[in-house]
């Protein structure tokens, strides 16, 4: 399997010249940061070995983000800290997100496999501390840690995929990293529940050390790192490059923005003085942190040349809405599963597998025939009309919805969202030049996770208010309170049975219209894609996109 994937690449060399521009597009094959423009890539069997261990830290990387949510019931009776759960998600978030950038420019002017190693030994220096903490701060610490390490984590992996083979063999290999996603989607509950239930929540976290060391010990010993892309000599040279006084201000933008969308709706009112002080304060963090990029140019975390690039925005747009619209499905399809059809959570994510194989068949798929044909830029126009007309079927879903509903209608979302999730890391890959590369990998990156981040709260105020409405519309003798405050998979034991179908009919309605915020995405992500070019990733243009 692996010498099909990956025939022997040894004494395949690179001498060809790249330009990006804006608007016009010529590509050379990645020369890996090399003076000299000439590359030799891995044998078949180093590079199998390196990519194992990418997909295991990447797998790890995904899991961490699903794996803690059937612990958190054991977790907060064991700590007492029924208040801190939001903590347990976001503390992990906010370091993810504020640094993805950072690692952008970190990949840039250091080694990358230096960069990585550290990326890779924080992040389990972070899982430690989860699984040994005695205490509920100290988890949320521990998240903290691992979110730091995890922003290098999938950005660090997209850029060895570049420095280990051709351009036209990436996309298979993207494909399989962004299909982990989809598989830890699943395993993430799955293992959880499992490991509470006959070991102890612990090993959510320890499960990661085995992982992040096989991981580095493949990286260390068969991953040749290239010279660094960019040379500075001088300490106050790599401070001036690493953009110190833009992050001052991004960074607490980042925090700012997240705290508000984690709040608002749910702890405070969004009119109340706290939340509208998050947005106001994130708004001029950020207002001045593009002053400072636009002012600093190449030097800035997000060079505004790669901004203005019409591939780059692009995809970094249609990244945010098809990661959004992922992720919506992702949290609310469980809750449908386990609020509506009574199941565990633990069933809940067995019944979610149509989804989720229809994104990893497909985005393997796809990123295959990316490869043969060459071109990435018609999966991007054909995932949005798939994903969107199968995300519009479920936010159809009623009560009484059979299996041949919601197996069908996941599939054929499923299917949509695999031939387009993997696309943009492509594009990024194919039209920028070495230099580039790891700032507009960063970038996709960060959509990524800034786009799961929003859209899930959006989501949950859509959810809350509407269960509200109808709960006083369809039900006004329930207790409200109780209903939004029991969990999903103690719902049907809760409510009085003269009162349950009513209350699942304001659920269901709940439900499927914060199913309208993916849907919504689906469709909109066609907008990234009308710009993007049309290149090929075996290094030949044919024409310009619309």
């Amino acid at each position: 399997m692996w010498s099909d994937m990956f025939p022997d690449q040894a004494g395949y060399q690179v001498s060809s010249k790249k330009e990006d521009k804006a608007e016009s597009v010529s590509v050379k094959e990645d020369t890996g940061g090399l003076e000299d423009g000439e590359l030799q890539y891995p044998s078949s069997w180093k590079l199998a070995i390196i990519m194992l261990g990418l997909c295991f830290a990447v797998f790890c990387m995904a899991l961490d983000n699903t794996i803690i949510a059937t612990a958190i019931p054991t977790i907060t009776d064991e700590f007492n800290s029924l208040d801190d759960i939001g903590w347990y998600g976001s503390a992990y978030l906010f370091t993810t997100c504020s640094l993805t950038l950072v690692f952008g420019k970190l990949y840039t002017f250091y080694s990358i496999k230096w960069v990585y190693l550290i990326a890779i030994a924080v992040f389990e220096i972070g899982s430690v501390v989860c699984g040994a903490t005695p205490n509920s701060v100290g988890l949320i610490l521990g998240r903290a840690i691992a979110g730091l390490g995890g922003a290098g984590i999938f950005s660090g992996s997209m850029l060895i995929i570049a420095q280990t083979m051709p351009l036209e063999r990436r996309p298979i290999c993207t494909g399989l990293l962004g299909g982990l996603y989809g598989i830890a989607g699943v395993a993430g509950p799955l293992m959880g529940g499992a490991f509470t239930e006959y070991v102890t929540w612990r090993w959510c976290f320890y499960i990661n050390i085995p992982f992040g060391a096989v991981t580095a010990l493949f990286i260390f010993c068969f991953f040749k790192a290239p010279k660094p892309i960019k040379k500075t000599s001088s300490i106050r040279e790599q401070l001036a490059q690493l953009d110190l006084l833009g992050l001052v201000f991004f960074i607490p933008a980042i925090v700012c923005v997240l705290l508000a969308l984690q709040w608002g709706g749910t702890q405070y009112p969004w009119k109340s003085g706290r939340i509208i002080g998050l947005f106001v304060t994130f708004g001029v963090l950020i207002l001045t942190f593009s002053a400072i990029q636009w002012k600093k140019q190449e030097t800035a975390t997000i060079v505004p040349r790669l901004v203005k690039n019409r591939n780059v925005s692009g995809a970094a747009f249609y990244c945010l809405c098809m990661i959004g619209s992922f992720i919506v499905f992702t949290y609310y399809l469980p809750l449908w599963f386990q609020s509506i059809k009574d199941v565990s959570a633990t069933k809940s994510g067995i019944m979610n597998l149509p989804t989720i194989l229809g994104v990893v068949v497909c985005t393997i798929l796809s990123s295959g025939l990316v490869s043969g044909l060459g071109y990435y830029t018609p999966f991007m126009y054909i995932s949005p009309v798939v994903a969107s007309v199968g995300a519009g079927l479920l936010s159809t879903l009623k009560v009484d919805s059979g299996h041949a509903e919601w197996i069908g209608y996941q599939a054929l979302y499923g299917i949509g969202l695999g031939f387009g999730m993997s696309q943009p890391m492509v594009v990024v890959q194919a039209v920028l030049t070495p230099t580039d590369i790891p700032t507009g990998t960063a970038i996709i990156t960060f959509m990524q996770s800034i786009g799961g981040a929003i859209f899930v709260s959006v989501a949950q105020n859509v959810f809350n208010n509407i269960l509200l409405q109808r709960l006083a519309e369809d039900a006004p003798t329930a207790d409200a309170a109780t209903i939004v405050g029991t969990g999903a998979t103690s719902l049907q034991s809760v409510v009085p049975q003269n009162l349950l179908p009513s209350v699942l009919e304001a659920y269901n309605s709940a439900i499927t219209q914060a199913f309208y915020v993916g849907v919504s995405l689906a469709a909109v992500s066609i907008l990234g894609a009308l710009p993007v070019q049309w290149v090929s990733v075996k290094g030949k243009k044919i024409e310009a996109g619309a």
